[in-house]
């Protein structure tokens, strides 16, 4: 699955909502050349959907997530990925201390954002992400927190919030991921 790879904890909140938004958003902008968007969890309840939560909400902000089924990450998924956009520090730690490989191709999405709309790399995605990974390595580490928080067992308002956070970094990932500086 060259393309990208976006994770979370469950595979069941935010990764299925943000790799709809993303998709959703690459797919406006690039059409049929759109890099194929997957989901996956570090301990994912393989097999289970999205929650009712996360499938009202993201249908609210125009996108259908009710056929994701949740799978649990794995070395293969990873290594094929070109970027992996995780929702919290966490989930990226988790991943870039089992594979130090990967640590280039490894963001939070607020991180990744924040990094691509700072530096406006061009090219291909696989270059924009090494320029994302260049300006982390110049910059060090970011002094506030670039996390997603986890809605689950949230009433639907925290559901809603996080899917306006979310649907808001997809589409800003978006452009900075498809559109020429």
């Amino acid at each position: 699955m060259s393309g990208i790879l976006v994770v979370c904890t469950g595979n069941i909140c935010r990764s299925p909502m943000a790799e709809g938004f993303l998709r959703a958003a690459l797919e406006a902008r690039l059409g049929d050349g759109a890099p194929v968007v997957a989901s996956a969890g570090t301990a994912a309840w393989e097999g289970s959907g999205a929650t009712a939560e996360s499938i009202r909400t993201a249908a609210e902000r125009g996108v259908d997530i009710e056929p994701h089924v949740a799978q649990k990450l794995h070395g293969a998924m990873l290594e094929d990925a070109d970027l992996i956009v995780c929702m919290a520090a966490d989930h990226r730690s988790t991943i870039v201390d089992a594979m130090p490989d990967l640590a280039t191709k490894t963001f939070t999405i607020k991180g990744l954002v924040r990094l691509l709309e700072a530096s406006r790399p061009g090219g291909s995605l696989r270059a924009r992400v090494a320029a994302a990974a260049e300006a982390a390595a110049r910059n060090g580490s970011p002094k506030r927190s670039e996390d997603v928080r986890d809605p689950l067992g949230d009433p639907i308002e925290g559901y809603r919030e996080i899917a306006r956070e979310l649907h808001d970094l997809a589409d800003r990932l978006a452009v900075a991921l498809a559109e020429d500086p």
